[in-house]
This record gives structure tokens, C-alpha cells and sequence, in this order.
């Protein structure tokens, strides 16, 4: 239960965040919040991660973003069906993960692409604008990663040598 919890939680925060800025700012407005580091923005990406393939015109780019979406929530939940068991964790980073890529995927279906807000830089070198649902899929699959290292040691300790 704790798995799908989570999973809706992040959605919920997720699109709560994304609401307010549509809601707040126009598209491609700025407020600039930590002078030379942070601001929020209201900007789209129809592409993947760091506008991959966004200026791909195609028709079929926003079917397969939909399809890579779908499909990876089906593949997380079968995960989460088999790791469960090895280290409750692993429920916490896929959920994570899930609730994240479900609440891009729901931008995707709602609106072709998704709500980016948040805009981190050092002088003129801006990391991509992001949103909840990214930071929960990088704090998932960084977590995820943790796992399997201590994971895989502790197999290494098990086995007698």
C-alpha cells in the first residue's frame, strides 16, 4: 500500500506545483528567486529528458513518449512486485520513480509536453528547468542505485569465500 501511497503523493505534489505555475506565470515568464542561481520559470518540453528529441517534428514523437511512459510504469510495478521482498527500500525508489514519470506522462496527455518551472544556474550556465516529478524520478533512480551497490555487497559477504 505504502508503494502506491507514494506513487500518488508524488503525483499529487506534482501536479499541484505545475498548476500553480500555469496559474502564476506566463509561458516563458521568469522570477528570478536566488540571484545568480535559482529561478522559476514557465516553460514546456516535448522532447524526454533535457529536451531530447524535442525538435523532432513528428507526430509520432508525442505517441512514443507516450507509449515509453506507460510501458515504464508497467515495468516499475513489475519491479516493485519483485524487489519488495529483498529491501523494503527498493518500494520507496520505484515509487519515486513511478509517481514521477506518471505525473509527466499526465502533462504529455493533457497538454503534448511538460511543465518544466524550476531553473537552476551558475551565472549564464543553466542546468535544464525541471519539476517535481523529475526531481522524484532522479531521487528514485540515485536511491535505486544505492540499493543495488549494498545489495550486491551483501550477496559478495554471504558468499562463502
Amino acid at each position: 500500500m505504502v508503494y502506491f501511497a507514494l506513487i500518488l503523493c508524488t503525483i499529487v505534489l506534482d501536479q499541484l506545483t505545475k498548476a500553480w505555475i500555469v496559474d502564476s506565470l506566463r509561458l516563458y515568464e521568469s522570477v528570478e528567486i536566488v540571484p545568480g542561481f535559482f529561478n522559476l520559470v514557465h516553460v514546456t518540453n516535448s522532447g524526454a529528458a533535457f529536451s531530447l528529441l524535442a525538435d523532432v517534428d513528428s507526430p509520432w514523437r508525442h505517441y512514443f513518449f507516450l507509449s515509453i511512459g506507460s510501458l515504464a510504469m508497467v515495468g516499475l510495478t513489475v519491479a516493485y512486485l519483485k524487489l519488495r521482498k529483498v529491501n523494503k527500500y527498493y518500494s520507496l525508489a520505484l515509487a519515486l520513480i513511478a509517481g514521477g514519470a506518471a505525473g509527466n506522462l499526465i502533462d504529455r496527455i493533457r497538454f503534448g509536453a511538460v511543465i518544466d518551472f524550476l531553473d537552476l544556474y551558475v551565472g549564464r550556465y543553466h542546468w535544464p528547468a525541471f519539476n517535481v516529478a523529475d526531481s522524484a524520478i532522479c531521487v528514485g533512480a540515485g536511491l535505486f542505485l544505492v540499493l543495488n551497490i549494498f545489495e550486491v555487497r551483501n550477496q559478495e559477504e554471504k558468499e562463502p569465500q
